[in-house]
């Protein structure tokens, strides 16, 4: 069951490079179930998303995420959120680094300064069965048209590496793609093209909720996948939609680094 208080339900938005979020900070005694979830999801009638995470406790971790999509199902990663949860947690507390647990695993966060924050999203998964797909196979060339590279990142990822990005109908392939019999959780959707040594230019279809302008976990996964293919080394620029990210594929982690946003708080009345 839901519950929010006598005078509606407090959020938070915050976003990373225009990749929006509903954080709720259920620490204060209230719950969300699916179906709110989805009302607020609503960018007419609700708040509008593309992730909506909670905090809790659990352990002795500084907080924990759950990650949830616009159409109610759950999330294991979200780098973005992350980051975003992260900055207000190290500002509220004026700590320069946290441990953050998620469905992923649990995860570091650091202040860089500047209003910069840095997560290590975990190792990726890169055999077939961890990301996972529906049978035994190649993850670095995938048997689609295209020849995608599929990897985990706590959720699943299938990047294209392209010409030209924008060349690509996004809307119809993202689409096509994350319900691919392949995968059988769905698949989040990147087109990727390199742009320079270590740069790329990449596009998002996030699962389960559509086109985004930015999303970390899939920065994360499209990097590992460059490396993997030899188009890039392990630490690379990322240029999206909606801004740049840093991501550095180093022993202990995929290390995600970028500014984030925390425009307005508000009630939902729904």
């Amino acid at each position: 069951m839901h519950s929010k208080t006598d005078t509606g339900l407090p959020f938070m938005k915050m976003h990373g490079l225009g990749n929006d979020f509903v954080v709720i900070d259920e620490r204060t005694g209230v719950r969300i179930d699916p179906v709110m979830v989805m009302a607020i999801a609503d960018r007419h009638r609700g708040v509008g998303f593309d992730q909506l995470a909670t905090i809790t406790d659990r352990g002795n971790a500084d907080l924990h995420l759950t990650f949830w999509n616009a159409d109610g199902s759950q999330s294991a990663a979200c780098g973005n959120c992350t980051r975003c949860v992260a900055r207000w947690e190290m500002d509220r507390t004026g700590k320069d680094a946290l441990v953050i647990t998620t469905d992923r695993g649990t995860l570091f966060a650091r202040d860089m300064g500047n209003g910069i924050t840095s997560v290590n999203m975990g190792a990726p998964l890169l055999d077939w069965d961890q990301i996972p797909l529906a049978q035994a196979m190649d993850t670095l060339h995938l048997p689609i048209d295209g020849s995608p590279t599929a990897t985990g990142m706590g959720n699943p990822h299938c990047t294209f590496f392209v010409d030209d990005v924008m060349s690509v109908d996004l809307a119809t392939r993202g689409a096509d793609i994350e319900h691919h019999p392949l995968f059988p959780q769905r698949t989040n959707v990147q087109f990727a093209s390199l742009i320079g040594p270590d740069h790329l230019r990449m596009r998002v279809w996030e699962r389960g909720v559509g086109i985004t302008l930015a999303s970390g976990s899939s920065s994360c996964a499209t990097a590992v996948a460059a490396a993997r293919r030899g188009l890039t080394g392990r630490s690379v620029q990322i240029d999206l939609d909606g801004g740049t990210l840093m991501i550095d594929w180093r022993d202990d982690g995929v290390w995600m680094t970028g500014a984030t946003a925390h425009p307005f708080d508000g009630v939902w009345r729904g």
